[in-house]
Order: structure tokens, then sequence, then C-alpha cells
């Protein structure tokens, strides 16, 4: 017998108000545990859906299985609306200003009394402090807190190569969601939550900042960090391949020594234990480098898989759909766009019960759903037209 696919928010539904790419990831990662998710957009649609470049992904990835309503919230009839499908929520998922929430009749005070079900998700740049107001970006954060410093070479801070925060704020706001429907179910009370993108990065951080709470110290960059493990480095392999190798137990050790034929190094009385091997690494890398560089990347990942050394090729995010692991059954889901064609993409990194979480879902078009929702909660069509003036986007 087949188990059930895993749903567990089958039942709850979400009113999405937001746009890039944290409130829309909170809002997802609802959608893809069995949430009804109602994304709110302007009419015209969301600006992110017409983004480009590096941009082009962030709307159909982040919006895969929800419903799109289009609503004019600058008008009363759009207002009133908007608090129709409020009071047949269980959760509002945000991403604005409060004194944007606020010009749109949605005061969180108000909202909190208006609704007391209703558990409130704020998808911010700062919790409450004197930042709180102020406009955050992900690079933005990685500035202010250091990791963009620790990610770079010395002098040069670089952001980190995704929307690192973005994302891990939105699935904070996800988890809290979690929490606060769990607690309702004894309380029957909903919850006003914030959740900082600063902060979300300050926690990426803790380990460097901790580290110079402990040593006093402030931990150079990591491209210049002190090596905590003999073999932690990038090299060249016969093929033309650089790959990842690394060796962080002294087991590693004396395994990477002997399949790379290196027992001179193994044996070495100067290199015995893990301090006198990172101490000697300024001489013993070479040496590695050019044995594995005598080598075919093929060779060395047949050789170091079976032998549990720690390694990766270097690839790049395009190369993932050629992975076996990442294209196995269950790997990956495709999603349609509205008339666009289609896309693949990663679900949530776990099975339950050995199986793969049930597929994201399709992005609808703009307000493809508004018409079926609003008449879910008594709006005639008359009513719905009124709220839903066309309007092309800026």
């Amino acid at each position: 017998m087949s188990n059930p696919e895993f749903r567990p928010l089958d039942g709850v539904r979400v009113i999405e108000l937001s746009h890039m790419i944290m409130g829309p990831a909170c809002g997802m990662f609802l959608a893809l545990l069995g949430a009804e998710v109602i994304k709110v957009e302007p009419p015209g649609g969301d600006k992110t859906r017409y983004l480009q470049g590096m941009g082009r992904p962030m709307h159909p990835l982040f919006n895969r299985g929800k419903k799109s309503v289009c609503l004019d919230t600058a008008t009363p009839d759009g207002r009133a609306a908007l608090h129709r499908l409020l009071a047949s929520a269980d959760v509002l998922v945000e991403n604005f200003r409060d004194a944007s929430l606020a010009d749109m009749g949605l005061d969180l005070e108000a909202l909190r009394t208006r609704y007391p079900r209703l558990i409130i998700s704020g998808c911010k740049g700062f919790l409450s402090g004197p930042y709180q107001d102020r406009t955050a970006l992900d690079e933005v954060v990685q500035m202010m807190t250091g990791l963009a410093y620790m990610t770079g070479p010395p002098g040069r801070p670089l952001r980190v190569g995704s929307s690192a925060n973005d994302i891990m704020g939105g699935l904070f706001g996800a988890f809290s969601v979690l929490a606060a429907l769990l607690e309702r179910q004894t309380t029957g009370e909903g919850r006003t939550i914030r959740v900082g993108l600063f902060e979300n990065c300050l926690l990426l951080v803790a380990q460097h900042m901790v580290q110079f709470d402990l040593d006093g110290v402030n931990p150079p960059p990591m491209p210049a960090r002190d090596f905590s493990w003999p073999v932690y480095d990038v090299f060249q392999t016969a093929s033309g391949q650089q790959i990842f190798v690394s060796a962080v137990t002294d087991g590693q050790w004396h395994t990477i020594t002997g399949l790379l034929g290196l027992e001179n190094l193994r044996d070495d009385p100067r290199l015995q234990g893990r301090k006198a091997q990172i101490a000697a690494r300024s001489w013993t890398i070479p040496i590695f480098a050019e044995a594995i560089g005598a080598r075919t990347a093929e060779d060395l990942t047949a050789l170091f898989e079976a032998h549990g050394i720690p390694f990766s090729p270097i690839s790049k995010p395009g190369d993932m759909f050629d992975d076996p692991h990442v294209a196995r059954d269950g790997g990956l889901d495709t999603s349609a766009i509205d008339g666009n064609g289609t896309f693949r993409a990663p679900s949530l990194p776990f099975e339950v019960d050995g199986a793969a979480n049930p597929p994201a879902g399709d992005v609808s078009g703009v307000g493809a759903d508004t018409a079926a929702v609003l008449a879910s909660v008594g709006l005639a069509p008359d009513e719905i037209a009124a709220c839903t003036p066309l309007r092309t986007p800026a």
C-alpha cells in the first residue's frame, strides 16, 4: 500500500502580498507543504514577473503552485475584496513597509483586532529597532553583517553567489508560520510575526561573531583563512577539470595518502598528527597537487567515492541538470509557465517515508484565478469587475 502524499497544510489558506524573493519564497514553502496560496497582485501583475537577466527566474521559481488574483487595492472596491479574502484566510504573508501596508488599509494592529485567528508573517529588511525603516536588499545585509567580508579575498568584499538570505529568510517566515499554526490549535489565536533579512544574515555569520567573542580577533576572510584541515583545497586534474578534495580526519589522511601513492607523507615523522599536518601545508599541498594533477577527474571520482574521501567537481549551476543524482526520479520538478514553456527546479530538500515531495505545481498567469477565488468568497461578477480594473504593468 503506497503512502499518501505529504501535504500537512492541506486546507490552510494563505494570502500572499509580496514581490521579489523573500516573501514569495515564504509562500512557496507553504505551498509545497500543501497550503492553498493565493498571490494577490496589482493590475498588470507583480513587477517581478517582467525582470530579465538574473532576475528572470525569480517570479517563476518562487511562485510555483500558487493561485494569482489581481486586485486594485488603491480603490475601495479592491480593498474590500482583499478583506473578504483575509476573512477566509489562515495566514497573511507580506513583505512591504509598514507604511505601505497602512496605505492599503492593512494596519497591522487593526488586522490583529479584526482577524484574531489570522497569522501574519511580515518578511522585512530588519526586525524592530533603529534600522526597522531602512530599505534592505540581500546584498545590503551581506555587506552590513560581515558576510561579504568573509566571502571575498582581503579588501574585496563579495556577496555569496545566490539570494541566500532572501531564500533562508522566506524559510524562517514559513517555519514561524508552522509554529504559529500549531500554537493556534491550542489558543485559537493568531500571531503577528516579523522576520528580518538582516537578522537572518547575522545568523549566517554567527560562527564568526562567536569566534571574535571568544578569541578577541576578527577571523580573516575565508579565502585567507587559517586552515583547520591538512587537505582542503581545489586542485587541477589531468583532464583539465578542477576538483575540490579534503581530508579532515586522521583516517582520511591515511587513506588519501595511500590512494595517491604518497606513503612517504603518511609515514613522515614530521607529519604525525593533524596539528603537524596543518603546519606543513605550505610544502605538502604542492605534493598533493602534483599527484592529483597526474590523474583524470573520472579516475579520482571513482577512487575517492569508493574510499570515503570528501570531494567534488567544481560545477556550474547548469551542470546540475546532467548530474545523475539531481536527475534521478523525483530529483527535479517540472513546472509550466502560463503560455511560456516549462522549467525544471528542485523541490523541498527532504524525503518523507522514502518518497519525494509532491510536484511543486505550475506558475499561474497574471490574475488567472481572480474570478474563481473571489467568487469563492461571495463576490458577484460585477463586484469582481469593479475591484480588478485593467492596468498595464509599469
